[in-house]
Order: C-alpha cells, then structure tokens, then sequence
C-alpha cells in the first residue's frame, strides 16, 4: 500500500527546522544583482531567472572549481554593512515564508572582511540584521527563531580566532561553532586546540564530515574533537554493511550524534546518485537521528518545502517521517533544553496535527 501524496502547500504550512544552513549560499539572485550592480562586481548575468539557473547548472556540473567559484560571486556583495544587513534580513524572511519556525544559520566572518570590517562588526552586523528579519516575520505572523553558527574555514589559519568569536558572542545570538571548506586533506584534529577551547567554555559544535571525505573524517569529528552533530555524515554507510553497524556507525547512532543531511546538495557533489537512493532513508530506519536541511539554497536550488516534497515524492516519505526529522533537528538545537522542548509541544507538534 502506498502512502497518499501530500500536496506542496500542506508540506509549506508543515514546521521546519533546519540546522545546516549557509548564509552565502541562500541568497535571493534579485539581491544578488542589485549589491553586486551597488559594488561593481561583474556577474555571469543580470536576469535573476537566469542567474538562479546559472548557480544551480555551476554547482552541479561536477567541476569543483565552478562549484566554489559560485560562492565567489555571493561573497562579492557581503563585504558591506548594508550587504550584510540586507542578506540576513532576508534570509529570515525567506525561512518564515517556507514554514520554518527555527533555524540555525552559519557563515565564517574571515570572508566577510575584504572591504574593511573587523570580524567582530561582520558578526554584529549580522546579529543586527537577523534580528530585524525576525522581528518582521513575528509581526507577520509567521515568527521563526534564528541562531548563529560561525565557521571557521579549515584550510586557512583563522579557525582559532573564529571560536574565540563563538565564544565572545554566545550571548549575542550565536549558538554555537562549526569548520566548513575542503574535507579531503584538512582534517578536524588539525584545528583540536579550537574545539578544546570550545569545549572549556561549554561551546556546542558541529563539524563537516562524511561528505567529501569518509570515515577518518567522521571518526576525528566525533572520537577525537568531540562534535555534537555531523555537517552531512552520509559516508557512515561506510560502517555498515547488510543493516549491521560497525563500531562508529554504532557510536554514532547510540550517542544521538545528529546527521546534518542535505539530500539535494548531495547530489550536486556527487555524495549521492538519486533522492530514492540517498542514505537519509536508510539510516532515518535504522534510527539515526537523521535531519533534513537545504545546505546552500540558491546554489542548490531548493527549500526545505522542496526537499521534503522529493523525499514524498521519490523516497516514499510520509508526513510522520517528516514529524519525526523536524523534532530530531530541534531535540538537537544548540539551544537551551527547556526551549527546544517548548518548540516542539507547542509549535513543531500542533503545527503538524493543524496541517493534516
């Protein structure tokens, strides 16, 4: 028996939370334009369909140097204080708009600072305007709660000052920490000395592992540098053969390490060869505490709405499989545990019962 399709406009109304989520790679191509028109930097073109088009054809073309190079022209127009405000404004807006009622947002401030700013202000400006976003979205009665995740970028030697900025602002607005960039040849123990110091101040962190690079990577993530969630993870199926986990997958799954899964994005980088195949399934029935995310929404082309209607649509997900990937984002939140109970009883739940 199959389970009856859900039509795009419930999924939009369903709550969402999503936890792997780049600022760079969200932005509006309209927006893109404009900033980019603002500080003279050159774009492939200026129509925002055919830009939105570019990104998506770039970044799944499985040329590594495109794929990067279409950050390049993001990160172009978020070097000012009005681009930066404007950007996370949005970014708000546009999570409110697709039903997501809490989401963590990450960026690393070291590539925010070619036209002047301090990291310091890059990470005020863009508390400040996460918070106008916010603020919006409450007053249009589609409120979302947005915390901070700041990157350090693994292959440069700024991830030190990076946590130190996680752990300066943590009462500001940012939840927690992450390392982004290339996997392969930048190891998590490489940067130990910051996730100890993380550590020490009580700094929740999730790193990138599992994706470009396989089990070494995770098992230094979690074993070695202590992470509390996993930026994709999908290469656990390394560890598990027939159903049967190995030690780490075991590890893993038992200590509810969350699996930050971003099924489209995957696709792109080649971590995955179709939606019914991806490993979020089979590791979501295998009890993994699976969540769904968008990873880069314009270089992806996607929402949240939009990866869940492929996860109905070709994967054979139904709306209880939905329920249960939104409350293991939130039961893994770098929020307080009172508040990401409150989220769940009284918005993720009764959102799901209003819907259906």
């Amino acid at each position: 028996m199959t389970a009856p399709r859900i039509d795009t406009e419930t999924l939009r109304r369903l709550p969402k939370a999503v936890l792997h989520d780049h600022l760079d790679g969200g932005l509006r191509p309209a927006t893109v334009i404009e900033l980019a028109a603002a500080v003279g930097h050159t774009l492939p073109t200026t129509d925002p369909d055919e830009l939105a088009a570019w990104y998506v054809e770039a970044a799944g073309s499985g040329d590594l140097v495109r794929y990067i190079g279409t950050f390049e022209h993001t990160l172009a127009v978020m070097q000012t204080r009005e681009g930066l405000l404007r950007v996370a404004e949005e970014y708000v807006l546009d999570l409110a708009a697709d039903g997501v009622v809490y989401a963590e947002v990450r960026y690393a401030p070291e590539l925010n600072t070619r036209a002047g700013l301090t990291l310091a202000e890059v990470v005020e400006t863009v508390q400040e305007g996460l918070a106008a976003g916010m603020a919006k979205a409450a007053a249009a009665g589609t409120p979302v709660r947005v915390g901070t995740l700041l990157c350090g970028m693994r292959m440069f030697d700024r991830v030190g000052e990076a946590a130190d900025l996680a752990v300066a602002y943590r009462d500001a607005g940012v939840v927690g920490f992450d390392i982004a960039g290339a996997e392969d040849g930048f190891p998590p123990a490489d940067h130990l000395a910051a996730f100890e110091h993380l550590r020490a101040e009580s700094v929740p962190f999730t790193i990138h592992a599992g994706e470009a690079y396989g089990l070494p990577s995770i098992h230094q993530a979690v074993q070695v540098c202590g992470a509390q969630r996993l930026g994709h993870g999908v290469r656990i199926t390394e560890d598990i053969v027939d159903g049967k986990l190995g030690r780490l997958a075991g590890w893993v799954r038992d200590r509810r390490i969350a699996l930050e899964m971003c099924p489209t994005s995957n696709l792109q980088t080649g971590c995955a060869t179709s939606i019914a195949e991806h490993p979020i399934t089979a590791l979501k029935d295998l009890g993994f505490r699976v969540t769904l995310n968008t990873d880069n929404r314009l270089v992806s082309g996607t929402t949240m709405t939009r990866e869940m209607a492929l996860l109905v649509e070709e994967a054979g997900w139904t709306v209880e499989d939905l329920r249960t990937v939104t409350v293991n984002a939130v039961k893994s939140a770098f929020i307080p545990f009172d508040e990401r109970k409150a989220l769940i009883e009284e918005v993720v739940l009764p959102g799901y019962a209003d819907a259906l």
